[in-house]
């Protein structure tokens, strides 16, 4: 009688120990989703900024390029508010103040996103291409729908006088069902 009472409880401990087990994933899961979520929210994340994190437990690392020192505080002060966020290393680069690049910035948005190609990608309130320069070299950050649309990316910021180098970051986004 003994036996099978032990292999009942057995069986409940190895069960709780798994659902234990899994609870630290749907954490991270969940941080990771109120992450994303709190800086997308960001009021001044613009098109010339570049915002990404990690999340290693309960810890969230802030990595990427902004124009504004403030938006670097407010990425770190949101991230700080989230429930099960324990440390934040906030990691992300204050561009340089520059009107020449600045005003390549605006050359460069015209020219991709005023492709009529590529205007498709200037819908909705955050552009899915990252426009981040800093003296006069430029990186294209995020996703587009095709490698064409990558290439265009490229050669219409490739093609902006004054500009020193184009490093394109451009992910391809699968959309294949």
């Amino acid at each position: 009688m003994k036996l099978p009472t032990l292999f009942v409880a057995c069986t409940i401990l190895a069960l709780s120990a798994a659902a234990v087990a899994q609870l630290p994933a749907r954490s991270a899961e969940r941080v990771s989703r109120e992450v994303r979520h709190e800086l997308l929210m960001l009021p001044y994340l613009g098109v010339f900024d570049n915002v990404s994190y990690k999340v290693n437990g309960y810890n969230v690392t802030l990595i990427g390029q902004v124009t504004r020192p403030t938006l670097k505080s407010d990425a770190e002060n949101v991230v700080k508010r989230i429930e099960g966020v324990e440390h934040v290393d906030n990691q992300i680069e204050v561009l340089p103040t520059s009107p020449n690049d600045d005003r390549l910035r605006l050359q460069l948005y015209n020219a991709i996103y005023g492709d009529p190609a590529l205007q498709k990608y200037a819908l909705g309130v955050q552009q899915p291409i990252r426009i981040i320069v800093k003296n006069g070299n430029v990186t294209l950050e995020g996703v587009v729908d095709n490698e064409g649309d990558k290439n265009i990316a490229n050669i219409r910021a490739n093609g902006v006088p004054g500009v020193f180098s184009v490093k394109n970051d451009l992910q391809v986004v699968n959309n294949k069902l």
